[in-house]
């Protein structure tokens, strides 16, 4: 169903402490490689894909080429934007792996336990799908309504999750897909209640579970006055602090000997949400998207370009940060693919 998850290379430690560094591998397109970052890292940001502040490669567990644009290095924190999401489903997983959360049963929302609120049968599973039939409309353009620049910047900001739990059905639960940064949020404060902890004790559990054991220093949760970790939007990291947590992902959950998330858990992410035939941003899985890089890939997305492509069957991933308009994502999705085939080929 899915290319099995490699492990970490016996011959190559964790990068907890430093990235391990290696060339490019023996079959790499070098000649591709390096005409593909000299055309994104152009002095003038290219029409197609728009600015790239950052590229960080890692193919089996080491780090085999980066680049940076002006102002910007290692030691640079990027905008996650999306790329959060996916780190809100690694701390699902932690609570459901503690025995705290069940995916399947009625997610854990007070302004949905009214007798006869039809938002009552809206599981986590259908939030981290995507699939909650929420009225909640995202869209980033000024014309248009927004309702999650209202969430992040207007009336909800003080409270991002009690300002998505108050929308209505727009469809049955779990019978409509719709990418909608509020459930993310709506998820953030399940965990949040679930472990008793808000703002600066949220951080602490997050810093002690995920970011600390992957040696993620950079990293920058944001949370809003009520305490909420703003998990739709606001991790901001350097891009191999990104690297290390698509290599979480890449294990298996399996960090340097011990388990961090539970087993089947990466599996579940990657497992494809059902979705309308018409959606525009390829298919999904849980708070992961699927396929960008080929069939078996997933990746975390982030508005303005920001991306976390993880491809098991190669040992690879491929993180970028930038600046690209929402018109150019086709064709930056497409730059990443072949980027990523130019490193090495498939495994058998």
């Amino acid at each position: 169903m899915f290319p099995a998850l490699p492990p970490q290379p016996a011959d190559t430690p964790w990068p907890t402490e430093a990235w391990p560094t290696g060339p490019l591998p023996p079959d790499a397109d070098a000649a591709r490689i390096a005409a593909m970052l000299d055309h994104a890292f152009a002095s003038k940001p290219p029409a197609d894909i728009g600015e790239t502040q950052a590229i960080v490669v890692i193919h089996k567990g080491r780090l085999v080429t980066e680049r940076y644009g002006p102002n910007h290095g290692p030691d640079a924190t990027c905008w996650s934007w999306s790329m959060a999401k996916s780190m809100v489903h690694a701390l699902v997983g932690m609570a459901v792996g503690d025995g705290l959360l069940d995916i399947h049963a009625p997610a854990p929302v007070p302004e949905w336990r009214g007798a006869g609120d039809p938002r009552g049968a809206i599981t986590l599973d259908l939030l981290l799908r995507m699939s909650s039939g929420l009225a909640f409309k995202e869209e980033y353009e000024a014309d248009k309504p927004s309702d999650v620049i209202e969430m992040l910047w207007g009336a909800g900001k003080d409270d991002v999750a009690a300002f998505a739990a108050g929308f209505p059905l727009a469809h049955a639960p779990g019978g409509f897909f719709y990418y909608s940064s509020g459930t993310t949020n709506i998820v953030a404060r399940c965990l949040a209640d679930t472990w008793n902890a808000r703002g600066p004790a949220f951080e602490a559990l997050m810093r002690a579970r995920l970011l600390d054991p992957l040696g993620m220093t950079s990293a920058r949760p944001k949370f809003d006055a009520a305490g909420t970790f703003i998990g739709s939007s606001f991790c901001f990291c350097t891009p191999r602090d990104f690297a290390r947590f698509g290599l979480l992902y890449l294990r298996d959950g399996v960090w340097d000997g011990a388990r961090l998330l539970p087993e089947g858990w990466v599996d579940y992410a990657r497992t494809r949400t059902f979705q309308q035939p018409d959606c525009p941003d390829g298919p999904y899985g849980a708070h992961w998207w699927l396929d960008l890089a080929g069939p078996g890939s997933f990746s975390a997305n982030g508005h303005d370009g920001q991306y976390i492509v993880v491809c098991p069957d190669r040992d690879l991933i491929v993180v970028r940060n930038g600046l690209t308009p929402t018109a150019l994502g086709p064709q930056l999705k497409a730059w990443l693919k072949a980027l990523a085939a130019a490193f090495v080929a498939p495994a058998d």
